[in-house]
């Protein structure tokens, strides 16, 4: 999960000059909904995809504009809002299921047969699960900031269990005027003009906090250790050794248990992502190079 303040990360990344915002553009997943994605090529017509998944609270785009640029130097990358999350899809519920399910689907509405995902922290989650559902659709994985489960001490089952309670009674604090008073004041506090500060305000305006409970809740319910040890696909995991959300043994005990994956740390904070990204960013593209190598060196399946 991150929970990132606007001021620190426009602040300490916005003015990385190899972090440029792609565009972007709404596509309609047939009998889904429409969700936000950004599409941008490789340098050649049949460069490898991969798909980003991003974090809790956040966009696509809010987790990993810093490393589209770099990746594409190679790849081929993609970004959606996963739904609930900016211009994601809207459903009566939120499930990491239909969060899997919607990857899958937007691989077929791209004519994208494979591609590799990754994923950071809650798109890590989702990661596992675009597998768990999809096998045939993922060339690798590269998990950063991940876990296999969040309930795994009494006092996390109690916080999840209490919040998915909480969560049944609060739809309308997603058009609150606390919310939308605390974005105001984010805005007003950065005092900088700027066409990229006004963009990062709307990406963090655009995913409420009911939506936010709401993933919290579905993230308590996630459990994969039983299957972790069947993944069968090249498997990256981008540790944080300082993350104070996600516990590094917890990180490398889900790459202790998926068969040959390796293992890429990182001295920074479960938001370096975009807070630390010059650290984040060499280390993620080296982990998804080794995902890419492994995956063309395996016989076909």
């Amino acid at each position: 999960m991150s929970f990132l303040s606007p001021r620190q990360l426009v602040r300490r990344s916005f003015y990385l000059p190899w972090a440029p915002i792609p565009d972007g553009r709404m596509v309609e997943l047939p009998g889904r909904g429409s969700t936000y994605v950004t599409d941008t090529p490789g340098p050649r017509k049949d460069s490898p995809t991969i798909v980003l998944l991003h974090a809790l609270g956040c966009t696509g785009l809010l987790t990993w504009y810093p490393s589209v640029r770099p990746l594409a130097e190679r790849y081929r990358v993609v970004t959606l809002d996963q739904r609930w999350h900016g211009r994601g899809i809207k459903s009566e519920e939120f499930s990491l299921h239909d969060c899997a399910d919607d990857a899958a689907a937007l691989l077929d509405v791209l004519g994208i047969d494979q591609a590799i995902l990754a994923g950071y922290s809650m798109g890590s989650i989702i990661a596992q699960r675009v597998w768990r559902q999809h096998p045939s659709r993922v060339a690798g994985l590269v998990l950063c900031a991940t876990t296999d489960r969040f309930r795994s001490s009494p006092s996390e089952r109690v916080f999840h269990a209490g919040l998915e309670f909480a969560m049944l009674g609060t739809r309308q604090v997603s058009r609150s005027r606390t919310a939308v008073r605390s974005a105001r004041v984010f805005a007003e506090a950065l005092d900088l003009d700027s066409d990229l500060h006004d963009w990062a305000m709307r990406e963090f305006r655009s995913t409420s906090p009911w939506a936010v409970g709401q993933a919290v809740a579905a993230l308590g319910r996630h459990h994969s250790r039983p299957w972790l040890s069947t993944i069968d696909v090249p498997t990256a995991v981008v540790v944080t050794n300082d993350d104070k959300v996600v516990p590094t043994k917890r990180q490398l005990d889900v790459a202790r248990r998926i068969p040959a994956a390796t293992v890429h740390d990182i001295d920074a904070g479960h938001a370096c992502c975009v807070m630390e990204a010059e650290k984040f960013v060499p280390v993620f593209v080296e982990a998804v190079a080794t995902v890419y190598a492994r995956h063309r060196a395996r016989p076909p399946r």
